[in-house]
């Protein structure tokens, strides 16, 4: 399982990062190998100043280590040791009108002091931040994930959904979302071996459905015309989303707290935002249609 998962991932790595420099058209990914001192490594796959993305990465890690006193008390890990692996992407697109979108797939192993598997869980989602509301390119990003869904259980869409809701939402600010969601599941512990290659495959259909859920987005909108103003509604909104993720992410706490590599961690924090004091769009404006949409979460598939 844990071979079969790096390989995956890396396969994934390879195939969303052509997708995306093809649609940039310019752009192309810089790769950034590194090693960790408690053991393991990744590789960082960042892209920047091309026709479409200001900024973006989609990284991969394959990382393990000794369970340590932050760990537990943080994590509530009880182990002696951990192995980790995954991929983790978000793009910050140019273009107020094409979304920033973010998106993770990862396996996790625990073992005990004589290296047998304590417990093991998958975990992941897709999740798409525009700063203008589409509803047809929302009900596209969703039923693309849904239909990803479908053949493991016709209810999971519908729960995972409802979870993205709740965990992409900045809790200081009255539960409003940093977008408009996606789908977020986590702790997916396989009952068995047959439940861990379902589990498996469930992974396999989430990454893979990412391009066809994301990539015509960005087509459909990359060339739209746009001005200062939108820039500045992007760049706060962009704040919303630093917020998050330097306060909530479980992602990004877990990994500072297991000592991982800070550069490829807050790779996901955009190039340029804005903080102004109690800023609020003009009522009946595009901007507060986004805004709407994030405080009172909408079904799109």
């Amino acid at each position: 399982m844990k071979q079969n998962w790096i390989n995956y991932i890396h396969q994934l790595q390879d195939t969303i990062c052509a997708a995306l420099e093809a649609a940039d058209g310019k752009a192309t990914f810089v790769e950034d190998k590194w090693e960790r001192e408690g053991g393991g490594g990744g590789k960082t796959r960042v892209i920047a100043n091309g026709n479409v993305f200001e900024k973006g990465g989609v990284n991969t890690s394959v990382v393990f280590g000794d369970v340590n006193d932050a760990m537990r008390a943080q994590l509530q890990m009880d182990g002696a040791s951990w192995f980790a692996c995954g991929l983790s992407l978000v793009i910050h697109p140019n273009n107020p009108f094409v979304p920033t979108t973010h998106a993770n797939w990862r396996y996790f192993e625990l073992y005990d002091a004589d290296g047998a598997v304590i417990k093991s869980w998958f975990g992941g989602g897709a999740d798409l931040t525009p700063y203008y509301l589409f509803e047809e390119d929302a009900r596209h990003f969703h039923s693309s994930l849904k239909q990803a869904m479908d053949p493991f259980g016709a209810d999971l869409y519908t729960k995972y959904k409802a979870q993205c809701d709740t965990y992409f939402a900045n809790k200081h600010r009255g539960d409003e979302m940093r977008g408009i969601g996606g789908v977020f599941y986590d702790h997916l512990v396989p009952a068995d071996a047959a439940d861990a290659e379902r589990l498996f495959a469930f992974q396999q259909a989430n990454g893979n459905s990412f391009v066809n859920a994301y990539v015509p987005i960005v087509e459909k909108r990359k060339h739209t015309p746009y001005n200062q103003q939108h820039k500045h509604w992007q760049e706060i909104r962009r704040g919303r989303y630093v917020e998050f993720n330097l306060i909530h992410d479980r992602g990004t706490i877990f990994g500072l707290k297991t000592g991982g590599r800070t550069e490829s961690i807050l790779m996901s924090l955009p190039p340029t935002v804005r903080f102004e004091y109690n800023y609020q769009p003009v009522p009946g404006s595009e901007e507060d249609k986004l805004l709407q949409a994030c405080q009172h979460p909408k079904q799109w598939a």
